[in-house]
């Protein structure tokens, strides 16, 4: 379905509103996005606060449960917001959303947001969470192969760079992790290789300005901008990554960028599914369970968690026959979680 004059028109509206000033705009954006998420929860799930220490600081998590009672396997969640906004609470509807429909106890972080904690403080709190669950995961009554990572946006950046820290330091290795519309390169100007950066940067929300004011905010020095952690796209080794689901939206400035990262780890030899949806712009995972673009996305998450691994290096596409059999599999399911 093409985006028709009004959509298009309402959409430049609503567009994220450029950093005009990078020293002070971040904090006005802050505001609207936790005003525009308030903290509500949800009495029939149970939901608990905690904090992982980090040595010179805590690290707030919230963990979602599907359910008062029984065992579950966990998803450990990165929020997005370009490393600048967003917190556990702005995502609180996102996780309770993704706790219920997947039946998945979430573990959402609360990372050091730049300008004040720039790169790579993010990605170091992420790790240092992620090291904690896997290492310990006997208290969820879990093996840490039922530990999922997964991110939106930059919280997809997140998700990645992690897998890639866990391999390099060798204390853990994530076996899954589902990356939503990540973030995974460096380049968000009119010298992009990737054409969604020029075709979608405006007009659908996010913008390519936007992205570039972000990432500006976010890293320490000039000589992050090659540093695979920052632009986990530039690495030149992504081997030993785990099984990997990638789901992009149509209409977003890191729609190519997103699916070149899994294309790239399944030429690596890893496991990797990309499914781009339609007519979606970035961060339709905000949106109420009862989109379809929602909905979609979520048959392609619960079909991968279910999912015994590929074979490696196998990408998937997203084919007629393959989308029949996922809805006839998956819309019962959903629609029944919905209730």
């Amino acid at each position: 379905m093409a985006i028709n004059r009004f959509m298009r028109a309402t959409l430049k509206a609503l567009s994220y509103p450029e950093i005009l000033d990078k020293k002070n705009g971040y904090r006005l954006q802050r505001t609207m996005v936790n005003a525009a998420h308030p903290h509500v929860l949800r009495p029939f799930y149970k939901i608990w606060d905690h904090e992982v220490w980090a040595g010179d600081h805590n690290i707030p998590v919230r963990v979602f449960s599907p359910d008062l009672n029984g065992t579950f396997p966990v998803l450990l969640f990165f929020h997005g917001g370009g490393w600048v906004t967003g917190n556990i609470d702005s995502y609180d509807k996102v996780c309770t959303n993704m706790a219920r429909l997947t039946r998945h106890i979430v573990v959402s972080v609360d990372y050091q947001l730049a300008p004040e904690y720039k790169f790579p403080a993010a990605p170091e709190d992420c790790y240092l969470v992620a090291r904690e669950l896997f290492l310990h995961s006997d208290l969820f009554g879990i093996t840490p192969d039922q530990i999922t990572l997964i991110g939106d946006s930059a919280g997809g950046n997140l998700a990645a760079v992690v897998s890639l820290m866990a391999r390099d330091r060798g204390e853990f290795l994530p076996e899954r992790q589902i990356l939503l519309y990540p973030a995974t390169n460096n380049d968000h100007t009119e010298n992009s290789p990737f054409e969604s950066v020029r075709t979608n940067g405006k007009g659908y929300l996010l913008t390519s300005k936007r992205m570039v004011d972000y990432m500006a905010l976010y890293r320490s020095s000039d000589e992050d901008l090659q540093n695979p952690y920052y632009a986990p796209l530039l690495s030149k080794d992504l081997s030993r990554q785990p099984r990997t689901l990638i789901i992009t939206a149509e209409y977003d400035p890191l729609r190519d960028e997103g699916e070149a990262y899994g294309q790239k780890l399944a030429d690596f030899g890893n496991a990797v599914e990309i499914h781009r949806i339609h007519d979606a712009l970035h961060g339709f995972m905000s949106l109420s369970p009862g989109f379809k673009h929602v909905k979609k996305a979520y048959r392609y998450i619960n079909h991968f968690l279910a999912e015994q691994p590929t074979d490696f290096g196998e990408v998937i596409s997203e084919t007629e026959e393959a989308k029949a059999e996922l809805t006839e599999q998956s819309d019962k399911e959903v629609n029944s979680l919905e209730k």
